[in-house]
């Protein structure tokens, strides 16, 4: 196993982490303006950011917009029922149990060496009540008990790609059991021009969901370039209007779109069954240089 734990002296920046782990070479890189916080990265791409002294600082604009999505689930400070699927640094349940004491957590990630990896040199806090699964996000989805969550939120990329099987609807289908008939179901897509994963992941959430609605950068929306969309879905109304205001108000600004403007960006595009599902394309290789 390639391996490598330099570390900076009492006083020092610390150095880089790296691992070999089963999903490629995992690297930990220490953010030069945060003392303790550390950016994943597994094969070159980025993964998650991490501040050990501050879990409630989110860096990747992504996952800012997960974590508006869990500040507006419920009221501020109630305890809420989670299930991450795909772990990377934890960054999104250190968020929650930040923000939200006593909130009970599930991680699902397939990868077990970037689990032992993360535990080891990002440890979690002891009282945080968070349980994390090395196994297949699906597979550990059908597990957790019917209505147990507040909230699933899905993040799952292998070799930068989501599995197919993590895009269809009877993937939904489970989603929908696990969830509390209040709860929010929030995934993070990525996809480029012509957004064909993107709009095909919108019709096929509104086969299964009434209410949607999607963040992402302005420039991925037009098509522009290759990026993340973060996708929310549930069957009541969503506070479409507060979601927005605080997308806009990022130091990264995004646009959220839902309804009939929502419905028309997808432009008819094709549910997804597991009989035809693909996995999410590949970025190009620019998007990590």
């Amino acid at each position: 196993m390639a391996k490598d734990r330099r570390r900076g002296g009492r006083g020092r920046t610390p150095e880089a982490v790296v691992e070999q782990v089963d999903g490629g070479l995992a690297e930990l890189i220490p953010d030069p303006e945060r003392s303790r916080g550390w950016t994943l990265l597994v094969d070159g791409a980025p993964q998650s950011h991490v501040d050990l002294d501050d879990p409630a600082y989110l860096d990747f604009a992504y996952q800012r917009r997960i974590g508006h999505i869990a500040d507006l689930v419920a009221p501020p400070k109630q305890p809420l029922r989670v299930v991450h699927l795909g772990g990377g640094a934890f960054t999104l349940a250190r968020y929650i149990a930040a923000t939200r004491p006593r909130s009970t957590q599930q991680i699902v990630e397939l990868d077990a060496a970037l689990v032992q990896l993360v535990r080891r040199e990002l440890p979690l806090d002891a009282n945080a009540r968070i349980r994390v699964r090395s196994t297949d996000a699906r597979a550990g989805l059908a597990k957790v008990p019917d209505g147990w969550a507040d909230l699933v939120i899905a993040d799952v990329f292998s070799a930068a790609r989501t599995p197919a099987h993590l895009t269809s609807t009877e993937f939904l289908d489970e989603v929908r059991r696990v969830l509390a008939p209040t709860g929010w179901y929030a995934a993070n897509l990525a996809d480029g021009p012509p957004l064909t994963h993107l709009r095909g992941q919108i019709a096929t959430a509104a086969a299964r969901f009434p209410e949607l609605a999607l963040a992402a950068d302005p420039v991925v929306f037009r098509g522009r370039r290759f990026g993340n969309a973060v996708l929310l879905a549930a069957d009541r109304e969503l506070p479409v209007a507060e979601l927005t205001r605080r997308v806009a108000s990022d130091p990264h600004p995004g646009r959220v779109e839902h309804g009939r403007a929502l419905a028309d960006f997808t432009g008819g595009a094709a549910v997804v069954s597991d009989a035809d599902a693909a996995p999410s394309p590949a970025p190009p290789p620019s998007v990590f240089r």
